[in-house]
Parts: structure tokens; sequence; C-alpha cells
């Protein structure tokens, strides 16, 4: 079976009949029952020569052709992974200050590691080529393993951003205990805030651009993704 389009696939398999005595030319009622659906049977026939009796044989040939029925497996796996990865946009405006973004972003990936392991278990191990269904989730998957390596990142600047906001806190406070025996020859405190304040401003800054540019790159990237992967999945399957 061909699963590289599953579960939009169209399958195709050909029944040969002969009968050594007797032509046959008949087709029998077919109910298409389960997650199938029948579309055509087409029939042909042709003749072979028998080698050991040397008389022709008549050879009656069925090509069924039948169609997966998509809706369940787009309700339980598709949809959902779809779902994940619409919170995981979502999850760009959570405050970054916090360890909530990153938490939500882990149990996503958790999330769609479970829908793997189902999807590797409802398909056969027979295909020849990587089903486009499994393209579909390991690429969500991937998106949003880059997501996570995004927001670490994102939070490690806002980390130093916030400590150089607590060095400029700790100096003031000192400086207010202990102004009546303040080193002459040290540089003013006002010099020192100003500098400490402007690294923090800068990291701050850096973390908020980088946190916008990936946000940007990132919907043009699923965008892209999703439209390559439904026109061969979809479009081309009908």
């Amino acid at each position: 079976m061909d699963l590289f389009r599953f579960p939009f696939d169209l399958q195709k398999c050909s029944i040969t009949l002969q009968s050594p005595t007797h032509t046959k030319d008949s087709r029998d009622a077919f109910d298409a029952q389960g997650e199938w659906e029948l579309l055509d049977i087409n029939i042909s026939r042709a003749e072979t020569i028998n080698a050991w009796y040397k008389y022709d044989m008549d050879q009656l040939i069925y090509q069924i052709t039948i169609k997966r029925r998509p809706l369940l497996y787009f309700t339980n796996i598709i949809l959902p992974v779809c779902f994940f990865l619409v919170l995981d946009v979502a999850s760009f405006f959570i405050d970054s200050s916090g360890s909530d973004k990153l938490s939500f972003k882990v149990t996503l990936l958790l999330s769609i590691s479970v829908f793997l392991l189902i999807l590797s278990d409802t398909l056969p191990s027979t295909a020849d080529k990587i089903p486009l269904i499994g393209v579909y989730c390991s690429g969500i998957f991937c998106l949003i393993g880059m997501s996570i390596l995004e927001t670490i990142i994102v939070n490690y600047l806002m980390a130093k951003g916030s400590e150089s906001r607590s060095a400029v806190e700790n100096t003031d406070a000192a400086t207010g205990c202990d102004d009546g025996v303040r080193d002459l020859q040290s540089p003013p405190d006002s010099v020192i805030d100003q500098n400490e304040m402007q690294r923090c401003f800068c990291w701050t800054r850096v973390a908020r651009i980088t946190d916008v540019t990936f946000l940007v790159l990132y919907i043009i990237t699923i965008i892209v993704f999703l439209s390559v992967l439904g026109k061969l999945w979809v479009v081309e399957s009908y």
C-alpha cells in the first residue's frame, strides 16, 4: 500500500480471476464498509495460453479503486496537532519574565510526542515512502522545539537585564546608607547607575527584538510549510 498521502490516500488493487474450463464475464456486488469507500471497479479481459495443454485460457481482471475516509484521522490527529501549533504561536504573547511560557511550550512538545507515538502504532510499517502525515507531525514537533530554544535564549537575555537592574538597585541602597563615608576619588554614583541602566535596557531591548523577529519568521515558516504540505497532501490527491 502507498501511504504517502495517508489519510488522504487512494489505493488501487488488481484481482485476476482465471477459469481453465469456462470464461466469466460478471461482477459481484461490492459494498464498501469501514474506513474505505468504493470508487470504481474496472473490468478487463485477457487471454493466455496454457503451457501444458496448449489451449487458450481467458483471464478476467478486476481493478478496484478504493478511497480512505479521512474524517476520523483528521479529527483525532491532524486537527489537534494543528491546534497545538496555534497555541504555540499564541504563547509568544505570554510575559517572558517568568517561567510559565517555557513550561507551557514544553507541555506542547510533550503532547506532540504522544501523537507521534499514536501515529507510529497506527501506520503499517510496510510503506516504501514516509507518509506525509508523519512529515506533518514531525515538522510541527521541530517547529515547537525551535520555539522552545528561542524562548530559552530570550529568558537568558531578560535574566541578564534583571541582574543589571538588581545591581543598580543594590548600588542605590548602599549609596543612601554610606553618604558620609563616600570616597572622594571614586566616580560619581549617578554615572555608574547610568551605565548600569543602559546595560539593563540594552539586554531587554535585544530580548524583545529577538522575540519579535523570531515570531515573524516563525509565522512565515509555518505558512510556507503548511502550504507546500497541503498541496502535496490534499490538492494533488483529488
